[in-house]
């Protein structure tokens, strides 16, 4: 019987379940395009070890109130709207790796891309970005 239910149900719902099918795909599509063709992600801990031994610089860019409340330590901050104005600010050494990170990890995506554009050769976003390094039980700041 509830076989039965549940077969009547699609037959009446097609357009539900066929919109939701492509909602599906298109999220799935979406996501493997972002790691395919966008800058290489690291975990936490992999930027943990970028940062100890190769002196990484690390840019968060989350809006100046946020970064107040908790960041990375040494962290710079250079909110995503300002990145290609002040990208200048991240140094001449265009070779040093750069480990950007916002809030869940899509607009340091962004912004990673957007330093790459600017020449720098080695920018990493955090993968999860600031929630994902705390889910990590790494620390961070508000000094």
């Amino acid at each position: 019987m509830p076989t039965t239910q549940l077969l009547d149900f699609l037959q009446r719902e097609m357009l539900l379940f066929a919109a939701f099918g492509v909602v599906l795909v298109l999220f799935i599509a979406n996501e493997l395009h972002g790691r395919v063709s966008g800058p290489k992600r690291l975990a936490a801990r992999d930027a943990v070890r970028l940062i100890n031994d190769r002196d990484a610089l690390i840019v968060d860019v989350r809006p100046h109130a946020e970064f107040k409340k908790g960041h990375l330590m040494n962290a710079v901050n250079l909110p995503l709207a300002k990145v290609d104005e002040k990208v200048s600010e991240l140094g001449k050494d265009k070779s040093r790796p750069i480990i950007v990170y916002c809030a869940l990890g899509g607009s340091g995506v962004e912004a990673a891309r957007k330093i790459s554009g600017h020449g720098y050769t080695e920018v990493y976003p955090i993968s999860g970005g600031l929630d994902g390094w705390m889910a990590a039980d790494l620390p961070i700041t508000a000094k």
